[in-house]
């Protein structure tokens, strides 16, 4: 009868186990699932892919998108990717549905067309494609991110998408049903032998007395053996019974207290982790590594081109303001006088330091300091983005003065502050632009010991030595000089101590006019190409650009104000 009975544990015990395994195998449900946008998606330019698409289920491990002829898929921060959308007609794909089967597309109406996405600064990545895309989603760095689809911006965007994702239906009874079978399989084959030994030992302690050759009394054995049942009480089990029922329950128990924690770790999934849910705040930098060397290289190949054949149509692209306009005049000045200096050139072969704003509204402005071939000393380039829709633009350089050193910047990137804003500083970024413009004015200026330069670094004391000389050497003339801030182009940023990175431009005019009427003044060469005659008897004048950066120390620092990076060009000229 035992041994019908542990053949019959055994057999149900492997019958459990069978269906744990059964769950882990053959019965398991795919490693993956797919999603697919719904077949009747309205045609749009634009096609977005949010990030609570990307966060379901710790993000898809597959995207394949169809679409007809060639199109592109960017990455980008998802303001960034709202601002480029604008009031483009686009769908959106939002989430997954709750059967886990078909894609949340939302439709918004607005304007039929939009620039081709392809090459905007916006994005960190981009990949191309011709009639089909198997994509593979990777963050590029911390922080919420979107896609954005699109043809070229006229014709609609890839609207056959699916998505493969990780299949987290849980199997919680799989790992309890191993458990409990394997114990039931193991406690029908210790049944016979259990029984075997407890009945050996009941045996031997019935025939303990036998060798004294003394009688126990009846009444004795029955006390050894314990009370009789009272009536209406079961009678007790026998040995092996009961520890197989205590086998069985600890297994059971086991099993149970398994499974929750089994479901549990099952139905957990991935989720952004509350930095990345911040992704979208003002913290969040507006470039990452990867983006700010691939505009400094499209930058410096532009300036590049534009230097060889001296063409400033060829640098409007990736130049603006200051930058173009010292440029444009000195290839005119280049043209008339073969000996005149050319502007030093950009590089980006070695970028040395970068400034990056976390101010999310444009125009947005960075700096970067690079050095290369043709850079005597590291370069300090200050870029600008208009709009969403444009691309960064190189807006001035200034060489590194001598013997100074680059502000530490926090990591990450940094804020920016008004220009009229002093908060925690010594001194505003216009009134730091203010006491330069002071010291390049005076030779006693009030400023001399609050702005000072490095100890090889010439700037400040040359433009004071260059107005001293040029009054010494006009004898027939009347000099003025005046360093005048443009405020409109001043940029603060704050550094790692608190203080702050100023760049700017002042606008230096060096005027002359006759001391004597009927005196003739001949205007400096240079000066000449760009005002299309050299003498005058009425006056000249000549504007110089002068880019410059300022360290600003924090409140209740005792050091001065330090000019980092300065220069000037000739940009125009009258003779009157």
């Amino acid at each position: 009868m035992r041994l019908k009975t542990a053949a019959s544990l055994a057999l149900l015990g492997l019958l459990i186990l069978l269906a744990g395994i059964g769950q882990l195998t053959f019965w398991a449900p795919a490693d993956t699932v797919t999603a697919s946008a719904p077949g009747d998606t309205k045609a749009a330019p634009l096609t977005v892919i949010g990030q609570g698409f990307l966060d379901h289920q710790g993000g898809p491990s597959r995207i394949t998108i169809k679409g007809e002829g060639n199109f592109v898929l960017a990455v980008g921060r998802p303001d960034d990717v709202d601002a480029w959308v604008g009031k483009t007609a686009h769908n959106t794909v939002s989430g997954v549905s709750e059967d886990g089967k078909s894609l949340q597309v939302a439709s918004t109406e607005g304007e039929a067309t939009a620039p081709a996405p392809a090459g905007s600064d916006l994005w960190v990545e981009t990949e191309s494609a011709s009639g089909q895309l198997e994509y593979t989603w990777s963050p590029p760095a911390g922080g919420e991110w979107s896609l954005l689809l699109a043809s070229d911006g006229t014709k609609p965007a890839p609207a056959s998408i699916s998505v493969t994702y990780p299949n987290d239906t849980a199997m919680p009874w799989a790992v309890p049903l191993i458990i409990f079978g394997s114990v039931i399989i193991a406690a029908g084959a210790a049944m016979p032998l259990l029984s075997r030994f407890l009945g050996a030992r009941n045996g031997g302690n019935g025939g303990s007395g036998g060798g004294s050759g003394s009688k126990v009394p009846a009444e004795a054995g029955r006390e050894a053996a314990g009370p009789a049942p009272l009536k209406g009480e079961a009678p007790q089990e026998k040995g092996g019974t009961t520890a197989l029922r205590v086998l069985l329950a600890g297994a059971l128990s086991a099993a149970l207290a398994g499974a929750p924690l089994v479901a549990a770790q099952a139905a957990e999934s991935p989720s952004p982790s509350a930095s990345q849910g911040a992704s979208a705040a003002a913290d969040v930098p507006v470039l990452v590594d990867a983006q700010l060397k691939r505009i400094l290289e499209q930058v410096a190949n532009a300036v590049s081109a534009g230097d060889a054949a001296r063409d400033a149509a060829k640098l409007k692209t990736r130049l603006g303001g200051t930058e173009l306009l010292v440029r444009s005049q000195n290839y005119k000045i280049r043209a008339k006088i073969s000996a005149y200096r050319a502007p030093m050139p950009v590089r980006a072969s070695k970028l040395l330091g970068s400034v990056v704003t976390t101010q999310r509204s444009w125009p947005r402005t960075v700096v970067a300091v690079t050095q290369g071939d043709g850079n005597v000393v590291p370069q300090v380039l200050t870029l600008s983005q208009s709009a969403p829709r444009e691309n960064y633009k190189l807006l001035a350089t200034a060489p590194m003065q001598p013997g100074s050193s680059f502000p530490a910047i926090p990591l990450g990137g940094t804020k920016q502050s008004a220009a009229d804003d002093k908060t925690g500083l010594l001194y505003s970024g216009n009134e730091a632009m203010a006491a330069l413009a002071d010291r390049l004015s005076k030779t006693e200026s009030a400023f001399k010991t609050k702005l000072v330069e490095g100890t090889g670094s010439p700037y400040i004391s040359d433009t004071l030595e260059y107005q001293k000389e040029s009054v010494k050497a006009g004898s027939n003339g009347v000099f003025k000089f005046t360093h005048t801030p443009v405020p409109a182009e001043t940029k603060v940023f704050r550094t790692s101590d608190g203080g702050a990175l100023v760049v700017g431009r002042l606008d230096f005019v060096y005027a002359t006019t006759p001391k004597t009427k009927g005196d003739t003044l001949i205007a400096d060469k240079a000066a000449a190409v760009l005002a299309g005659k050299e003498s005058s008897s009425v006056g000249t004048s000549q504007t110089f650009a002068e880019s410059v950066a300022i360290y600003v120390p924090p409140t209740g620092s005792s050091e001065p104000m330090k000019l980092v990076a300065a220069f000037r060009w000739l940009t125009s000229a009258s003779v009157k």
